[in-house]
């Protein structure tokens, strides 16, 4: 086949069809934006210091896609060699659920319906007190009483039906109680159209030994419940045990005397904390199970990749710049005549208690107070 031949006049008829689609065969207008990109179109210039630190930045962002596609594996792998236990906060008292290695997951039952039902009870007590305090120093403001109103009637209810509820008689005495007192409360409130600081420290009095019976219950129904499951787990898993990982997770205020991490520990035993059982904080009261095992296991594998690179295995558990950073706040401090304000240095894998342990004075729990 014979290459085909650009003649004069076809060379002609490719230039005008050039200018026809809005191009142009000059260089000098070739370079040129269309019309509808000059709003969006200016001259960059960025500097070889910029496009180094970006490429140099990038290797950083990069790194985390690189990471979860290790931790889906890493993942993966530790459920195929390890039991893992999961214990997350709910309302309903906890939620446990046990992986076995090339089986499905179990689910342990919910704690019984009645410790939903008393903290229900002790938590619309307190609410009350989170309703009515920011009215306390506004008497004309009433704003606050078409939300009491409808909550007195979800309170009466509640009093009408308890009987019929899930709770044992003497239970139910106490709870008959905190609940007439509720409605008492906010009839007054509404009866007097107005909040007082004097009724308020009334009700709260009043109330309060009434709540610390509730709570005592409850807690000693959801950890008997507990207890139960993790025992009967333990008997299945076996000898196993020894290498079954376990994590709870908590928020600020729920890490200290977390109780399904306590309830935890009385199984797996001191030589297991922040070993093969930890407390991971997280910023909401729930939280998936995926995003439990995707955080305990990365926990797991940036061990190993501690190990590799620095020859200890609980390394990566803690702030890695946090020893050099340590001495530098020590450094800055004394340039500035500033007293050093650091707890006491702990070694890598330390099997202290995850949360506060240091005794001192003040009341430690509500029995303690009067």
């Amino acid at each position: 086949m014979m290459p085909t031949t650009l003649t004069t006049s076809r060379l002609g008829t490719l230039l005008s069809s050039v200018v026809v689609f809005g191009l142009s065969a000059s260089p000098a207008r070739a370079a040129e934006s269309p019309s509808h990109f000059t709003g969006l179109v200016g001259v960059e210039t960025a500097s070889p210091a910029d496009i180094a630190n970006k490429n140099v930045l990038q290797l950083n962002t990069s790194m985390f896609q690189l990471y979860g596609d290790a931790a889906q594996i890493f993942k993966k792998n530790i459920l195929a060699k390890h039991p893992v236990i999961l214990g997350l906060f709910s309302g309903a008292g906890g939620r446990f659920i046990l992986y076995r290695p090339g089986m499905a997951p179990i689910e342990a039952p919910q704690a019984p319906i009645v410790y939903q039902l008393l903290k229900s009870v002790g938590h619309s007590t307190m609410a009350l007190a989170e309703v009515v305090v920011p009215y306390l120093n506004s008497p004309k403001d009433t704003t606050w009483r078409g939300a009491l109103a409808a909550y007195r009637s979800r309170m009466q209810s509640a009093l009408d039906t308890l009987d019929a509820s899930g709770m044992q008689k003497d239970w139910r005495t106490n709870n008959r109680s905190i609940l007439r007192n509720n409605i008492a409360f906010m009839d007054e409130c509404l009866k007097n159209n107005a909040i007082s600081a004097e009724g308020l420290q009334k009700f709260t009095k009043t109330q309060s030994p009434l709540l610390k019976k509730n709570i005592a219950w409850a807690a000693q129904t959801q950890v008997a419940h507990w207890m139960d499951v993790l025992a009967g787990w333990k008997e299945m898993i076996g000898a196993d045990w020894d290498k079954t990982y376990a994590a709870s997770n908590t928020i600020y205020v729920a890490r200290q005397n977390n109780i399904l991490f306590s309830v935890l520990a009385q199984f797996f035993g001191a030589e297991a904390i922040n070993d093969r059982l930890m407390l991971i904080e997280t910023i909401s009261f729930t939280t998936t199970p995926d995003d439990m095992l995707e955080s305990l296991t990365r926990i797991i594998a940036d061990r190993s990749v501690g190990a590799a690179f620095f020859g200890d295995y609980h390394l990566m558990d803690f702030e890695l710049m946090g020893g050099d950073a340590r001495q530098a706040i020590i450094d800055e401090d004394a340039k500035r005549k500033m007293n050093v304000v650091l707890p006491p240095q702990v070694p890598f894998g330390s099997r202290q208690w995850p949360t506060l342990i240091t005794p001192g004075p003040g009341a430690k729990s509500l029995s303690d107070l009067p």
